[in-house]
């Protein structure tokens, strides 16, 4: 199993990253419904080693692990920003 998390949407077409942080565009119509920008798509490797789109499930929970983990990124880089004008 592999994660695959929506980048963005294009049209009929889903940009997904995966956890090798390679991309991939899908079919939209291939993927689960209720895939949205954001979601977190868990998936099966087939025998040949590709993707099985078929099999892909919404990963609410590591959906959720992903932007806990952003946010706390956000708020510890947004500590150490001094503020004021940016000097060159």
């Amino acid at each position: 199993m592999i994660h695959y998390g929506v980048d963005r949407i294009e049209g009929k077409i889903a940009v997904l990253i995966g956890d090798d942080g390679r991309s991939v565009d899908v079919p939209r119509q291939m993927l689960p419904a209720g895939v949205r920008e954001g979601s977190v798509l868990q998936v099966r490797i087939g025998v040949d080693g590709s993707p099985d789109w078929s099999s892909g499930v919404l990963d609410e929970a590591e959906q959720e692990r992903r932007v806990k983990t952003a946010r706390e990124t956000l708020a510890r880089l947004g500590r150490r920003d001094p503020g004021g004008d940016v000097a060159l």
